[in-house]
């Protein structure tokens, strides 16, 4: 894991080097072991280390191949390289370092752009070819590493976060107003290549663009979520027993690594099976970069309606793993949400990344890789929401009975989703009027549920919350690694039926019945989610309070053009007495105006 940033002028100038350092520095905290450029006529790379794997100084970026040809900046990991680098040896590459870099440059010199389809693991990178005067860029199939990038002064400029762009004088000089408008009324972030800056842009996950003298190319898709998906007619127990065996295979390779890996526990399904998995092979291989007993990081909360605790201890005592905890509060929130707003970059609309932001802080001073859950929910059905789409679906295609039963399960088994449903309803009723502008409609939750999830998983949910982990955990410096998005699992779990996924009422249905025997089944059998949470509600009419009706009452925020500033306040104050109930915009707006303050200082 680690930062780069780059340059290339499409006229031929040579690169800036003081340019190009800026933009590096401003990424110190994703490497801090390191750091380096090159620079070649109208190309400038940069580079910041977080050194993971093969610490030497062969290691370090950017690199080259033997003759000088190939020059690449990376951020990520090649879980495969091992495997890869035994076929490109057999082909007669000859290899300088132990690295998955160096992989990348040998692959590419062997298959060309089609090297990619050969990767199993996250990487953000732009190789420039000497020979053809061409720079490569790729992001990785779920855009697990970011990848931004914009056209100012002539210059092709890209990096890992957009801060870093924004060392160009002519970058992300005012903010997108139609994605702005978007996220206050909708929530969502990271759903199209368009970030909340003018004219910078995020290249999308499992696409690469090439940039040549004088033009910059079109994204390419080069990797699809159904491309090979699981064959027709499984059976149940075959289904979770090759989920089973695909899920320990990609947590076998997330464990290679030359530091210390721990794991982010929530005390949910999926945390909580890569933590019984790690065990597992902890027995069977022994990795080295785990130790003797796998070090685990949760939040925990004294308010007994978000507190995951009792979750939490059922899996410590059956693992045995050590387990550290950390208690966010709003206090802390205070103190640290100019730092957590700069390393987002973007406004974020939930109070829920406080808590992942503590979690990497706690886990900063022992590891330097985590592991953890994330993209289980998107692929299996997992979040409340999603049952309104499968019930809809199957009355659409008729199936009555079929519908009545997953009516009936999602009843027994979340009677909140329909408390959940009738207050969504009854907020939004309630809070028209606080925006300004029409932004384009986004609607997560329209059509069958096999459209809504490839939608989860490739715009509307599953990119925003990788954003902020990849921004939580570099902010430390640490590198997390995510499972269930190996590829080869993805796949897989897009090819089932909606059966396997949501039975009943039963979310994650193959994967609960794939960790059978290996987590308690007081964990697997939970039908309440929570994850890494805040009481944000409770922060907002209590000890926020001050803060946000100051920010509300300044003259700044009532000359925004996206908001009606006295609707706001007046809906505000009116939930603080309880005379009406919270809307998450209010939070969204409020860290809109945070983002905007600090928008003309960075």
């Amino acid at each position: 894991m680690c930062g780069i940033a780059g340059q290339f002028a499409l006229n031929g100038d040579a690169a800036d080097a003081v340019l190009v350092g800026a933009m590096a520095e401003r990424l110190a905290h994703r490497g801090p072991d390191g750091e380096g450029s090159h620079f070649s006529g109208p190309v400038g790379l940069a580079h910041r280390r977080l050194a993971i794997i093969d610490l030497s100084d062969e290691g370090r970026q950017p690199m080259a191949n033997e003759d000088g040809s190939l020059w690449i900046v990376f951020n990520g990991e090649i879980y495969n390289y091992r495997e890869l680098r035994e076929e490109l040896l057999a082909a007669g590459h000859r290899f300088a370092s132990a690295t998955d870099t160096e992989v990348i440059l040998h692959a590419y010199e062997e298959w060309g752009r089609d090297c990619l389809a050969r990767f199993n693991g996250m990487w953000a990178f732009a190789l420039w070819d000497e020979r053809r005067r061409e720079l490569f860029c790729a992001r990785d199939r779920l855009g697990v590493k970011p990848f931004y990038y914009t056209v100012a002064g002539g210059s092709f400029l890209f990096a890992s976060e957009i801060k870093a762009l924004l060392a160009h004088p002519l970058a992300g000089g005012r903010p997108n107003d139609r994605m702005l408008s978007t996220f206050l009324a909708w929530g969502v972030a990271d759903h199209t290549a368009e970030t909340m800056y003018d004219g910078i842009f995020q290249l999308p996950p499992a696409h690469a663009l090439v940039v040549s003298e004088g033009s910059v190319g079109e994204p390419e898709r080069y990797w699809d979520v159904t491309m090979n998906g699981a064959p027709r007619g499984i059976d149940d127990e075959t289904a979770a027993r090759r989920v089973r065996d695909l899920l320990t295979d990609a947590v076998r390779l997330r464990l290679r690594s030359d530091v210390p890996v721990g794991t982010c526990l929530s005390g949910g399904i999926d945390s909580s099976t890569v933590t019984a998995l790690i065990n597992v092979l902890l027995r069977a291989e022994s990795p080295e970069s785990v130790g003797d007993r796998q070090k685990t990081f949760s939040v925990c909360f004294d308010d007994p309606r978000f507190d995951e605790s009792r979750h939490i201890d059922t899996v410590v005592a059956a693992t045995k793993v050590a387990s550290r905890r950390t208690t966010p509060d709003t206090e802390g929130l205070w103190e640290d949400i100019e730092r957590l707003l700069y390393m987002q970059d973007e406004p974020f609309a939930s109070l829920s990344i406080y808590a992942q932001y503590c979690v990497m802080r706690l886990a900063q001073s022992e590891v330097k890789v985590v592991l953890d859950g994330q993209g289980a929910d998107e692929q299996l059905g997992g979040y409340i929401a999603y049952q309104a789409p499968y019930i809809r679906g199957l009355l659409r295609r008729r199936e009555i009975l079929a519908a009545l039963r997953e009516g009936i399960g999602s009843a027994r088994h979340h009677g909140s989703f329909f408390s959940w449903a009738f207050r969504q309803f009854r907020v939004r009723s309630e809070r028209r009027g606080l925006l300004r502008g029409s932004p384009p409609e986004v609607l997560r939750y329209a059509g069958s549920l096999d459209e809504v999830l490839k939608r989860e998983v490739v715009a509307s949910n599953l990119p925003l919350l990788l954003h902020w982990e990849d921004r939580n955990s570099m902010a430390f410096s640490i590198e997390a690694r995510v499972p269930f998005l190996d590829y080869r699992l993805v796949e897989y779990l897009a090819g089932l039926p909606l059966d396997q996924k949501v039975r009943h009422g039963v979310t994650k249905y193959v994967l609960r019945r794939a960790i059978r025997g290996l987590v308690p089944d007081a964990i697997r059998c939970r039908m309440d989610k929570m994850g890494f949470v805040t009481p944000e509600e409770v922060w907002m009419k209590d000890e926020l309070a001050s803060h946000i009706i100051a920010l509300f009452s300044s003259p700044e925020f009532a000359g925004r053009p996206y908001w009606d500033a006295e609707q706001v306040l007046r809906n505000y104050r009116e939930f603080l007495e309880g005379k009406s109930a919270y809307s998450t915009e209010f939070w969204r707006i409020a860290c809109a105006e945070m983002w905007l303050k600090q928008f003309a200082t960075v």
